[in-house]
C-alpha cells in the first residue's frame, strides 16, 4: 500500500491529506503535528483573543472524528530529521516513519530576537494556542502590554489586544509600521492612525533588554524604560525547516520547489509557509506565508504526489504566487500587492490625502502594473490584485493611470476583460 507522509498539521497539511484521500481511497495517509490540539488555524488566534470564538472555533475541521472518518492517521510528535536515501523520517521519542511520497508542510516558527531577558516570565510570542492562553490570562483590561514588532502579524495581534482594553505600547525597529508591506508614506499613515486610537507607538526604536519581575522593565534604544505586565514578541517568522539539514533537500529561505511543488528530491514535495515557490510577478522564488497560497500549493502538491506514486506524469502546476497582503489596523484598511517598491527602470505614481486617510501608490514596468500600496482605498482592492496577478497589459491606460491613478476600475474593465475575450477567441480558433 502506498504511504503518503505529511509533515505539518496546519492548513497546508490538512488540505493535502484531504486531496490525497479524495483521489486515492485506499492509500495510507499520515499527518505528523507537534502540538497536542487538533489541527487549527493560527490566523484565528486573534479572534480567540477578542472573544469572538472559542478554542474550537480555531479548529480547521469541526468534527472530532473528521480525520478518523477519512482514514487519515494522526501522529503527534516533533520531527527530528528526514533521510531521503532511506525514505524515512525520525521523530522525537525514537519513532521512525517510512514513506513513498513526502510532503514538507511544517509552516513557520516565530523569530527569537537576541535580546537579553527575552525568555523572562511574562514574555510570550503569539503563535500557538498555548501562547493564546497565556496572553489571555495577562492581557486583562488596563494591563500594561508592550508589543515588540509592528509587521503584518504584529498589527493583527495589536487589533486583538486593543479590543481587550489593555494599555498598549508598540515598538518597531523600522522607520514605519508594516515596513515589509508598506512604503514610508503608507506606513507612516498607519502609525498616525494607531496613535490617534490611543496606542503608543515607537518607530526606529529597538528593545534593548527585558528585566524580569512584576512588572517587567523594558529598556528601549530611545533611552526610555517602560514597565509592562506582558511583553509580546512579534518580531516575524521564519520557515520551520531546521530538521531538513543534511537531508539532501535544497533550501534557501524555504524549501525550494518547482511548478509541481516538488523539491530537488523526486517524491518529496513542499507546501505552505515553509515552501519557496515561484512568484510570477517578480520572476523569483518567494516564501508567501498566507493561507490562500498555502491551500493552493497543498492541492497541487497532493495531486502530484499521487501522480508520482503511480508513475504518471505530474500534470498539476502552480500558476504562481504573488505577494498579497490586506490588513485591517483598528479600522484602517491597507493593502499591498506584488512589487510594491517598484522595479529598476519602472514608473511610479502616488496619490495621498492624509486628511481623508487615503493613499495610493502604483508601480509599473512597461504597461503592466507590477505592484501597489493602498491605504483607505477599499473599493479597488480586488481590482488591484487582479491587475497585478493577471499581469494585464494596460496599453494606453497606463498613461491614463499615471495621470489619474484612481481610475483603476475603468482600466481593469477595459483591459482585463478585453484581453480575456481575445484569449477566448484565440482558443476557439485553435479548436
Amino acid at each position: 500500500m502506498t504511504h503518503h507522509l505529511i509533515l505539518g498539521a496546519g492548513p497546508a497539511g490538512v488540505i493535502a491529506a484531504e486531496t490525497l484521500r479524495k483521489h486515492a481511497p485506499l492509500d495510507a495517509i499520515t499527518i505528523v503535528g507537534d502540538e497536542p490540539e487538533p489541527p487549527y488555524s493560527r490566523m484565528a488566534i486573534p479572534y480567540l483573543l477578542t472573544g469572538n470564538i472559542g478554542e474550537s472555533g480555531t479548529y480547521l475541521r469541526k468534527s472530532a472524528t473528521h480525520y478518523e472518518n477519512l482514514g487519515i492517521k494522526q501522529v503527534r510528535a516533533e520531527v527530528v530529521s528526514v533521510q531521503t536515501a532511506t525514505k524515512t523520517v525520525a521523530l522525537a521519542g525514537g519513532q521512525t516513519l517510512s514513506y513513498d511520497t513526502l510532503l514538507v508542510a511544517t509552516g513557520s516558527h516565530p523569530v527569537h530576537p537576541p535580546i537579553p531577558g527575552i525568555d523572562s516570565q511574562g514574555v510570550h510570542t503569539c503563535w500557538t494556542l498555548e501562547d493564546a492562553r497565556a496572553i489571555a490570562s495577562l492581557a486583562t483590561k488596563g494591563a500594561r502590554v508592550l508589543q515588540l514588532g509592528a509587521g503584518f502579524i504584529g498589527c493583527i495581534i495589536m487589533e486583538a489586544l486593543a479590543a481587550r482594553g489593555v494599555q498598549l505600547t508598540v515598538v518597531e525597529m523600522g522607520d514605519r509600521m508594516v515596513p515589509r508591506m508598506m512604503g514610508p508614506t503608507a506606513g507612516g499613515m498607519i502609525r498616525d492612525w494607531v496613535s490617534a486610537k490611543g496606542v503608543q507607538v515607537f518607530t526606529s526604536t529597538k528593545v534593548e533588554s527585558v528585566a524580569p519581575g512584576k512588572p517587567l522593565q523594558v529598556k528601549l534604544s530611545n533611552g526610555q524604560t517602560l514597565e509592562a505586565d506582558l511583553v509580546i514578541s512579534a518580531a516575524g517568522v521564519r520557515p520551520a525547516i531546521g530538521y531538513l539539514q543534511d537531508s539532501g533537500i535544497s533550501c534557501l529561505l524555504g524549501v525550494l520547489t518547482d511548478e509541481h511543488l516538488q523539491t530537488n528530491v523526486p517524491g518529496v514535495f513542499a507546501a505552505g509557509d515553509c515552501a519557496e515557490a515561484f512568484d510570477k510577478v517578480s520572476g523569483k522564488t518567494i516564501v508567501s506565508a498566507i493561507q490562500p497560497n498555502a491551500a493552493e500549493q497543498a492541492r497541487v502538491a497532493a495531486l502530484n504526489m499521487l501522480a508520482h506514486s503511480r508513475g504518471q506524469p505530474m500534470a498539476a502546476q502552480l500558476k504562481g504566487v504573488t505577494q498579497i497582503n490586506v490588513l485591517d489596523t483598528l479600522g484602517l484598511i491597507s493593502a499591498s500587492f506584488g512589487d510594491w517598491q517598484g522595479r529598476p527602470g519602472g514608473q511610479h505614481v502616488e496619490l495621498t490625502d492624509k486628511a481623508a486617510q487615503r493613499h495610493l501608490s502604483l508601480q509599473f514596468q512597461g504597461d503592466v502594473l507590477v505592484g501597489c500600496n493602498s491605504v483607505g482605498w477599499t473599493d479597488h482592492v480586488g481590482v488591484m490584485r487582479g491587475l497585478v496577478e493577471g499581469q494585464v497589459r494596460l496599453g494606453e491606460w497606463k498613461d491614463t493611470l499615471l495621470q489619474e491613478p484612481t481610475r483603476l476600475m475603468e482600466a481593469y474593465l477595459a483591459c482585463a476583460q478585453g484581453q480575456s475575450h481575445w484569449s477566448g477567441a484565440q482558443d476557439a480558433r485553435r479548436r
